[in-house]
């Protein structure tokens, strides 16, 4: 059982030939909602895959509430911990898609409702967890306690720091990973990267994008490669790494394999629109690894 805490969003997505300048106002391809938040997301991806999930989090009580309860129920993800605020609309993700990049501006809104005494509702869940990922899209404070219930119970906690503005550098000593990408790596620890690599082997895991990842084994540093590939939208790779990472870490991967099978599954993820309308399942990764491999 992998369970995450985290945030639920409706992407609101648009194509277009440049993203404005200040001021300007410009035609745009097309438009779409698409089910998101880097906490769903994260359960998605490590569902598809063939994980048993459960999804802790916080929704509005409206339309796109409804349908993002209703997509997590369809990607067989246990809901019965998400809540509904009563004064907050469902949280949204305005992204803009140019040139196979993206800008993104989140609007929190029923995710900075997910509160500690919610956690404790869940504590049962969260401890029968094999490992719980979490984001920082939801109230610090909220973090903070769902770090400290899962050391009370000796569950491996896999923090994708983002927004990293959220970090508290303190955590580490209670998390088992940490999965920033470059640049959040230099927000929150300031220092070349390799440096901070051999400060925490095994356990910081910087994604570089298409280039793959890096981690410090205790003795020497490693590279995973990652997969070229022909990009169409590059939204939820990341989110896409972390679920699957944690599938294959709970099903008893070696990290160095766990990694190189996070990697291939994101650069899957890029090959379609929307952060979860490319996420793999489970045969479509070990087909490009056996494609890789023969």
């Amino acid at each position: 059982m992998i369970t995450v805490i985290g945030s639920l969003n409706m992407d609101l997505v648009v194509q277009m030939n440049a993203f404005p300048k200040q001021g300007e106002t410009i035609l745009g391809n097309s438009f779409q909602t698409v089910p998101g938040g880097k906490g769903a997301n994260q359960a998605v991806a490590a569902a598809r895959l063939g994980s048993e999930v459960a999804m802790v989090g916080c929704l509005g009580n409206d339309h796109f509430g409804e349908t993002l309860h209703a997509a997590l129920q369809q990607e067989q993800i246990q809901t019965n911990a998400i809540v509904k605020s009563t004064t907050a609309p469902t949280g949204i993700a305005n992204i803009l898609i140019y040139n196979n990049d993206n800008r993104i501006v989140v609007v929190p809104g029923a995710n900075y409702d997910l509160s500690i005494s919610h956690l404790e509702a869940s504590k049962e869940l969260i401890q029968k967890s094999h490992l719980v990922i979490i984001q920082l899209e939801i109230p610090k404070e909220t973090t903070a306690h769902a770090i400290h219930l899962c050391k009370e119970a000796g569950v491996p906690i896999l923090l994708n720091p983002a927004p990293a503005a959220n970090f508290d550098v303190q955590w580490m000593d209670d998390i088992t990973y940490l999965t920033p990408n470059e640049t959040e790596c230099a927000e929150i620890f300031k220092e070349p990267v390799e440096q901070v690599l051999e400060k925490y082997p095994n356990k910081l895991i910087v994604t570089l994008g298409s280039d793959g990842a890096r981690y410090f084994d205790g003795s020497y540093p490693i590279h995973v490669p990652g997969y070229m590939t022909t990009v169409v939208d590059t939204t939820g790779a990341g989110d896409t790494f972390n679920g699957a990472l944690a599938y294959a870490l709970v099903e008893g991967q070696s990290l160095d394999e766990a990694v190189y099978f996070a990697n291939i599954a994101a650069s899957l993820s890029v090959e379609k629109l929307g952060a979860q309308g490319g996420m793999p399942l489970l045969g479509a990764v070990y087909a490009r690894i056996a494609g890789l491999e023969g």
